[in-house]
């Protein structure tokens, strides 16, 4: 109810209103059925405009700790917001907890509910397009769900009247679903992961135009690539290449068993004897 009354009320002509955005291949999104959007991310506003602007509700998944309410009034109106509107928490912590962590995401999609997902992982520090994280290999093989590669246009925050921020024209291009079902059992192998997610990835540049630059966003932000040439990690794509091979575990030799009587039992009873 709540997530119907903010989106009719106010964001949805909110955003249509100020921003006047587009949208392109909204027909590729399913009517009905657990299905993934994969998005990149350029600015704050990003998820606003795309849920704003399709029909279906969008579930996003939002760190744990939004949903604690522990940090004063700000956060209680956080979490209750988060809580109303029926997004779901994800464990961001990394390792196996952040893959137990995504069981609430696997249920909504199984649910049959629509989820969008920024696979970056943080906004690009400069319109670019960076490495995908495998969640979102790993959110598709789990719960059976097609992914929707998204390309955000023209979502940059630019100075308007009275230097009041604003967005210009955003465009919403969506594409046509991705199906790795082939895939499915697969969803503990890395290299089938990393696959998945550069293909993703690779749909979203066609979509958008991004140029791609092979390293993970925060890096250039926060890490040791800020403000570095990143020359030497631009690819021309972040796909197109072959899906991995299943990994064939070859059994190690298991001994013959001795025989009745043979050497090794006479040798162990202290009983043999030479011919």
């Amino acid at each position: 109810m709540w997530y119907k009354l903010f989106k009719v009320g106010l964001f949805g002509p909110g955003v249509r209103a100020l921003w006047h955005p587009w949208v392109v291949g909204e027909e590729n999104i399913p009517s009905h059925g657990g299905a993934i959007l994969a998005c990149n991310h350029i600015e704050l506003l990003d998820p606003v405009i795309l849920a704003a602007m399709i029909g279906r509700q969008l579930t996003y998944p939002a760190k744990k700790e939004l949903f604690q309410a522990n940090k004063g009034l700000g956060s209680k109106v956080v979490a209750w917001f988060l809580k109303a509107v029926d997004q779901v928490p994800l464990d961001r912590s990394g390792g196996r907890r952040s893959v137990e962590g995504i069981r609430p995401v696997i249920e909504r999609l199984m649910e049959g509910g629509l989820v969008g997902i920024f696979p970056e992982g943080t906004r690009s520090a400069d319109g670019e397009l960076y490495k995908g994280k495998t969640g979102v290999a790993r959110m598709a093989l789990m719960a059976d769900a097609p992914v929707i590669p998204v390309a955000l246009v023209g979502t940059e925050l630019v100075k308007g009247r009275f230097g009041i921020p604003k967005v210009d024209r955003p465009g919403i291009i969506i594409g046509r679903p991705l199906d790795f079902s082939a895939l499915r059992g697969r969803e503990e192998e890395v290299a089938v992961l990393r696959w998945i997610t550069n293909e993703v990835m690779d749909a979203i540049q066609q979509l958008g135009g991004q140029e791609y630059v092979d390293v993970y966003g925060f890096r250039v932000k926060y890490g040791n690539l800020k403000g570095k040439d990143l020359t030497p990690w631009q690819r021309p794509r972040p796909g197109g290449v072959p899906v991995p091979q299943p990994v064939v575990h070859v059994p190690e030799p298991v001994a013959p068993a001795p025989e009745p009587g043979g050497p090794e039992l006479a040798d162990a009873t202290g009983t043999s004897e030479q011919p």
